[in-house]
């Protein structure tokens, strides 16, 4: 368990009174992002309180009443998905830091310029979002806050959300070393065996990593892989 030193509030109000618990720093985010967590292990004392700080706590009755349950590890669970959890300000600041970039990231590997047909740098998304004033929330998924930022962004870039398919043509012996990769960014939708030996798929992928596949694969093959955009 958690020292009380370094744990923090989670907490929920309903039925007229307020639930809390001691837990971990990091255990809300993990939560949050579906991880399976030991709870018990993650909290300073299993117990629920009204006020942590004073230690006074709700009836046993109260309990069941609000959460339909006495297992303290469900009840803290759904303290922390339903409720409001008081971050430090490094951690929400770190986790916020967390987000944006992987917004950043999903939306460049994912999206392009559909006048060009050629992924925006990650930089160009940054700035464009600077711009919007868009902000991370450091508890909502992450698809929902794309989509946001991909509202945001319309009216400020041409961008859109695409898959691509490349062909690509392998030596026998670069097959291996390449196929993890292959998967990695895309789906393999079609292989075969050549009888020289090669092997030629068709891999669907997001539309922004084809210069990242490109370069993988090159560099894997010293160059000698063939990649086509179809």
């Amino acid at each position: 368990m958690v020292n009380i030193e370094d744990a923090i509030i989670a907490r929920l109000e309903s039925h007229g009174e307020t639930f809390e618990i001691l837990i971990e720093p990091d255990v809300a985010k993990d939560v949050r992002d579906g991880k399976d967590v030991d709870l018990v292990e993650r909290m300073v004392i299993e117990e629920v309180f009204n006020d942590a700080r004073k230690g006074t706590r709700p009836t046993d009755d109260k309990v069941l009443e609000v959460f339909g349950t006495d297992d303290v590890a469900e009840i803290a669970r759904i303290i922390i998905v339903k409720g409001e959890v008081q971050l430090t300000t490094e951690q929400r600041r770190d986790i916020l830091e967390s987000k944006r970039r992987r917004i950043i990231s999903e939306i460049a590997r994912n999206a392009i310029n559909p006048q060009t047909n050629s992924p925006h740098p990650a930089t160009r998304i940054e700035l464009a979002l600077e711009e919007a004033r868009f902000h991370a929330d450091p508890f909502k998924p992450i698809d929902q806050q794309i989509k946001r930022a991909m509202d945001l962004l319309r009216p400020l870039i041409p961008i859109k959300f695409a898959r691509s398919k490349v062909a690509v043509r392998l030596k026998g012996d670069d097959y291996g070393r390449c196929y993890d990769d292959l998967r990695a960014l895309g789906t393999i939708i079609d292989e075969e065996w050549q009888e020289d030996g090669y092997w030629i798929g068709i891999v669907e992928i997001p539309a922004g990593v084809k210069d990242e596949l490109t370069s993988r694969i090159k560099g894997k093959t010293k160059g000698e892989a063939e990649i086509r955009l179809i």
